[in-house]
């Protein structure tokens, strides 16, 4: 996906709220919008926001001093997650369609995204998570379950490209899910190399007992999202040999929504862009593929 002129503004307030969140004062929170600034005249519009995420951490980690100000932040998160990762399992358990519903909460714990909106209150997303106070599904237009179940009962090798820590908790519940209905097939887990807003990276991955589960794998990206020409070519290799790929988040839709690849976008649409871009409401939960998905066959 493409950079849109509307994203831009909202790349500064990214700039602003991240600093602020990584505890920049004042000062160095106009320092990084000054830096920033000077990147934008040769910003080229067929970038996507992801690469452009790339360069506003960057910034932001170099004026407050710390290569992962997000940190405590992931750990709260992953701990609140896990907090309610029994609750969770009962209510799969429960569901007459297991697989489904913890696809629901796969997408659902997708919220947990503070570089679409930094001043987010896990705690209370959380809760409307477990209540369904949050979910804003107008007839679920844009949500291909039927498809991607009936893909995901013919993959022997499936790819799932993780998105933010705490997140990464209702990820392992689907994967167990997948596990228990289909035993035998192989499943990669893919986080961040290096640490990018709130990602999840492998240490993430494991503390949401993701690795009981899944071989974790780290795709070489350090953008908010699948940037390919980044990623290592080990990564790159399970990338083309999975027979599905399940991707997190609108930050690997915006940098894989064009890719050739079986791909099944899984997020919230909580930008506006975003949600023009697939054609779905704002708040949206969306489960689509790649390759021009219009009807679930």
């Amino acid at each position: 996906m493409r950079t849109y002129l509307d994203c831009i503004p909202c790349f500064f307030r990214q700039v602003l709220e991240s600093a602020r969140l990584a505890g920049a004062s004042e000062r160095q929170r106009k320092e990084a919008l000054d830096e920033f600034s000077k990147i934008i005249p040769g910003f080229s519009l067929e970038m996507t926001p992801a690469e452009m995420g790339r360069y506003i951490y960057k910034i932001v980690c170099d004026v407050v001093k710390n290569s992962d100000p997000y940190y405590s932040t992931k750990r709260k998160s992953t701990r609140l997650a896990l907090e309610l990762y029994p609750a969770v399992k009962r209510k799969v358990a429960s569901s007459a369609d297991r697989l489904a519903k913890a696809v629901e909460f796969a997408i659902l714990g997708n919220i947990i995204d503070y570089g679409v909106k930094n001043r987010l209150d896990v705690d209370e997303e959380l809760k409307k998570i477990m209540t369904g106070d949050g979910r804003r599904q107008p007839k679920r237009k844009f949500y291909r379950y039927a498809k991607f179940k009936k893909e995901l009962e013919k993959a022997k090798m499936i790819l799932y490209l993780a998105d933010n820590a705490g997140e990464t908790v209702f990820d392992r519940v689907l994967i167990e899910e997948i596990k228990t209905i289909y035993p035998d097939k192989k499943i990669v887990y893919a986080v961040k190399s290096k640490p990018i807003i709130n990602d999840a990276v492998v240490e993430d991955a494991v503390e949401a007992g993701v690795d009981k589960v899944a071989k974790i794998v780290a795709c070489g990206s350090d953008a908010p999202g699948t940037v390919l020409g980044l990623c290592t070519k080990k990564f790159l290799k399970i990338f083309d040999e999975a027979d599905i790929i399940i991707s997190k988040g609108q930050g690997n839709f915006e940098s894989l929504n064009e890719s050739k690849r079986r791909v099944f976008f899984l997020f919230r649409a909580k930008c506006e862009v975003v949600a023009k871009h697939v054609g779905c409401g704002l708040g949206e939960v969306v489960l689509i593929s790649a390759a021009g998905d219009k009807e679930d066959k």
